[in-house]
């Protein structure tokens, strides 16, 4: 039994599950909350997991129901749960010992997704500069630009930037303001920092770390690097231009703006929409083709191996290159000039199967608990499960048993179904035999 939890999929199962213990028990805190009676179990729990799991979604409002103790908490667990808990324990110990030991290698291999053994140490570093380095700045605009043009105390100011400025990085979604940033629906100067620390954070850290690499000679990207970033640019852009038309005749979000305005909205809401779950316009407005837009973006997320959700940018692109070879009848599924990998293909589809039966499942328990609409319920199963955050407005009107099946996607988004299978089986035996191949009639 022991010999489970020294395979890196279940060490991660398990760093996971012990932060969020750990969160739960100091938000149950007398401390932790603002008026200084310790918070239920159940709301603990959810905003404890939501946190670790970078997801953002609340049955509180953070700003008021915490105290200063409390947001502090949660801001640590985001910015554990986004940088990866093995990540981090690996991290300290290269600091320490200057050196990495092969397990602590294959640990952060599994956090990160890296390529090979070899560059988990220049993976390492990179994850820790990216991240001091973004969020640090991001906090400095902001800090300047609310205590400039806000009049906030320069304390209050330095506090909400850096807090934005971590919860953005991470792709976390939690604000301490409870229109989370609708009140700069308008302001550039916060949102533009804001969507650079979301796309940053949630493009992945391989990604990251090759494009540095390029730096220096020039050679082509390579099949997740392009994938990830013109898919990303694909579905930010497109899922701009689709919201402004949906919505642009919209009184609950953006008829009332002008147009640059509505530019800016569109494309924050678009960005954010992917995994980050910031919300600069009433997302409890949105029109139904919207919603139903937003449950695309969601589902597809952000790039593999940072700080966002969903099935991944990589994973959707794939699908989608699967399904065009197989319509015109190509034998190899190509992309660039280079083969995708039969086992990337089935992988792919593994992610897209599970990941969809979860929601399926989600649904279908938290469907006959409450009277709220369907599409509603659909939009926060959905975002639960794919770490998004963003919220139609029921989350806190759920029953503590909706929320516990939150809590559950939640975890399984984070961890993601791959991994937690993996924890969970951890059957990697290989056959020495193949049985007779058979072509069983499909469609």
């Amino acid at each position: 039994m022991a010999s489970r939890f020294r395979h890196p999929a279940a060490s991660l199962v398990l760093a996971f599950s012990l932060a969020i213990f750990a969160g739960t028990l100091l938000l149950c805190l007398p401390a932790a909350r603002a008026d200084g009676a310790g918070a239920p179990f159940m709301v603990a729990l959810f905003t404890a997991t939501s946190a670790v799991c970078v997801t953002g979604l609340a049955v509180v409002d953070t700003g008021t129901y915490w105290s200063g103790f409390g947001q502090g908490v949660i801001l640590a667990l985001f910015q554990l749960g986004g940088f990866g808990m093995m990540t981090s324990a690996t991290l300290l110990g290269l600091l320490v010992n200057r050196q990495l030991r092969l397990r602590s290698r294959l640990l952060l291999q599994a956090e990160t997704h890296s390529i090979g053994l070899g560059d988990v140490k220049s993976v390492a570093r990179l994850v820790l500069t990216v991240t001091v380095g973004v969020e640090l700045s991001v906090t400095a605009v902001l800090a300047a630009r609310l205590a400039w043009r806000y009049d906030l105390e320069w304390s209050d100011a330095l506090w909400h930037g850096f807090f934005h400025a971590v919860s953005a990085f991470n792709n976390a979604g939690f604000s301490t303001w409870g229109d989370s940033v609708s009140r700069f629906v308008a302001d550039a100067v916060v949102l533009g920092p804001l969507m650079v620390a979301i796309i940053v954070g949630g493009v992945g850290f391989p990604v990251l770390h090759e494009l540095w690499q390029r730096r220096h000679r020039s050679r082509p990207l390579s099949i997740h690097a392009a994938l990830t970033l013109w898919g990303s640019l694909a579905l930010i852009l497109g899922g701009a231009g689709l919201l402004l038309l949906m919505e642009h005749s919209n009184p609950g979000t953006l008829r009332a703006l002008d147009w640059p305005a509505r530019l800016l909205a569109a494309l924050f809401t678009s960005v954010s929409a992917r995994t980050a779950g910031f919300n600069a316009v009433d997302i409890g407005q949105l029109t139904v083709e919207s919603l139903n837009l937003h449950y695309l973006l969601m589902f597809i997320g952000g790039g593999s191996a940072g700080t966002a959700g969903g099935v991944k940018v990589t994973t959707f692109f794939v699908l989608l290159l699967i399904v065009w070879s197989e319509v015109r009848g190509y034998p190899d599924v190509e992309f660039r000039s280079r083969r995708i990998s039969a086992p990337a293909q089935r992988q792919a589809l593994t992610i897209l199967v599970l990941s969809a039966g979860a929601i399926v499942v989600g649904t279908l328990l938290i469907v006959p608990m409450t009277r709220l609409p369907y599409e509603k319920v659909l939009f926060e199963v959905i975002s639960a499960f794919a770490t998004v955050g963003l919220s139609t407005g029921i989350t806190a009107e759920l029953p503590p048993a909706g929320q516990l099946v939150l809590v559950v996607l939640m975890f399984a988004g984070r961890v993601g179904v791959v991994t937690l299978a993996a924890a969970i089986a951890l059957n990697t035996a290989r056959r020495a035999y193949r049985f007779p191949e058979e072509k069983p009639i499909v469609g």
